[in-house]
């Protein structure tokens, strides 16, 4: 999924257009673009898939299109900016065919709407996550010349019982949501603003997701979740108490992260599993247990701390200090002991002084996490950061401070990459290596990427790759 190891997620903004998917029945074209974390782009296969019921096909040529979608993402400025810029370079097309429809799916949806609509005319439609169901029905009053909306949040719609359209997939990895929206309210974060309060999809439909794609061919499922690891399902719909307050009754319907991963892991010892994205409050001893007792349950968490100094968890409102975060990395790697470890982090967050950046300098090289997603602070609007605190660290210092930590994960990346050489391991095939057609390009358990020759290997093969060298991004094998 990423291109490179380390990320710097304020410097780059990646955006995907939808493959192809061909139903005979279908005359009218849509293009999807879409931005951010993983989740916008499942959501943006659930958004075809709910089209494709409705006469669509998706093309990867703009020009050709009778609807344009882009899905977007409010984490970050530069998003919202990239997406402003997209959706001019649509209507310059329009202009050459006003028939086609342009809208705005996502995290953008409810904030920017008015502007959107009314201010920079950029749109016909705007839908924000919940409501992809409405879509139809909003295609229909554009038709008609009507500025369409749908915004509303849901405290029930998961999609469980859409399948997605694999638009984006290789045949081999797939992602299947778990989760939806988020209840932590870190202050920095809009995602509970923009996706809503946190559900849980019903574990069933979960499991018979991963047997459908299991079935035909694919080897890999990651579970998607903002906060994967809180999953909890409770057995009957409408059944939304919190689970302290729960009878001994109800608790025993309960399905939690744990028991719902060993569910997936049990499927087929040939199906690997993952998971993203986890919160250290909520990854417990039970779910590590489970991860080191099935081999295909992929050795590797993602565990943002974002920052090392306690005061500024406090203000981020993360949940935990600096030293309860070493504490759980103890446990995890006494648990899972061959585990693999990446992080987000954010630096110049509001009031951080030079003595707390270096506790998070600290706290990454007790840790030393093999890579991670690194970015500069960014008041986003309406969040609780936004109205309470001053973002007042200066931008040449969170530049310094960024490039502070890009250089010590990069050091930590190389030297993370180092142990693997010398060893083989499980890969499975997933495409072909960006820069060689020569080569293919995998993932090991503890999802570093290899490359190594393609010999007569095939994509979706299981392959022994020994390592004989690296770079702080890529192992580089051959098989054995």
């Amino acid at each position: 999924m990423e291109e490179t190891r380390n990320k710097i997620i304020d410097e780059s903004v990646q955006g995907s257009a939808l493959m192809v998917n061909s139903n005979t029945d279908n005359h009218k074209k849509l293009y999807i673009e879409s931005y951010g974390c993983q989740m916008n782009f499942s959501d943006s296969e659930i958004v075809a898939s709910i089209l494709s019921n409705s006469g669509y096909n998706t093309t990867n040529k703009l020009e050709e299109a009778d609807v344009v979608f882009v899905n977007t993402c409010s984490v970050r400025e530069k998003a919202e900016t990239t997406v402003r810029n997209r959706l001019k370079s649509f209507n310059a097309i329009k202009k050459q065919k006003p028939e086609m429809i342009i809208g705005v799916l996502g995290c953008m949806a409810e904030r920017v709407k008015s502007q959107l609509l009314e201010e920079e005319k950029l749109v016909d439609i705007v839908v924000g996550p919940d409501a992809y169901r409405d879509l139809p029905n909003l295609l229909s009053q554009a038709d008609e010349g009507k500025k369409a909306v749908n915004v509303l949040l849901s405290k029930e719609e998961t999609y469980a019982d859409i399948s997605p359209v694999r638009l984006l997939s290789n045949g081999v990895t797939a992602f299947i949501s778990i989760t939806r929206g988020c209840d932590n309210m870190c202050t920095f974060c809009v995602v509970p603003f923009t996706r809503g309060r946190e559900r849980s999809r019903n574990p069933e439909s979960i499991v018979n997701e991963a047997k459908d794609l299991f079935e035909k061919g694919y080897k890999e499922v990651t579970l998607l979740g903002q906060n994967v690891d809180s999953y909890l399902w409770y057995g009957e719909e409408g059944l939304k108490k919190e689970y302290e307050n729960l009878t001994d009754d109800e608790k025993s319907k309960c399905i939690n992260f744990a028991q719902l991963m060993e569910k997936v892991a049990q499927i087929s010892p040939q199906l690997r599993v993952r998971f993203s994205t986890s919160h250290p409050k909520d990854l417990t001893d039970d779910f590590l247990h489970t991860m080191a007792m099935y081999d295909n349950i992929c050795n590797y968490i993602h565990l943002p701390f974002q920052s090392g100094n306690s005061r500024i968890l406090e203000l981020m409102n993360r949940g935990y200090t600096s030293e309860w975060y070493k504490e759980r990395i103890k446990s995890i790697k006494r648990i899972v002991p061959d585990v693999s470890l990446s992080s987000d982090i954010i630096t110049g967050f509001c009031s951080e002084t030079e003595e707390e950046h270096k506790d998070t300098l600290d706290l990454m090289e007790y840790v030393k996490f093999d890579y991670a997603y690194m970015f500069s602070y960014s008041e986003r609007p309406n969040t609780l950061a936004q109205r309470k605190f001053k973002d007042d660290v200066p931008d040449a210092v969170k530049k310094r401070r960024l490039s502070e930590i890009i250089l010590l994960q990069n050091k930590h990346s190389l030297e993370r990459n180092k142990t693997y050489v010398g060893k083989t391991f499980q890969v499975l095939i997933e495409g072909l290596s960006k820069k060689s057609d020569k080569e293919y390009q995998g993932r090991i358990p503890q999802n570093a990427v290899v490359v190594f020759p393609k010999e007569n290997y095939k994509i979706g093969d299981y392959v022994k790759v020994h390592i004989h060298n690296c770079t702080g991004a890529t192992l580089i094998g051959k098989a054995v």
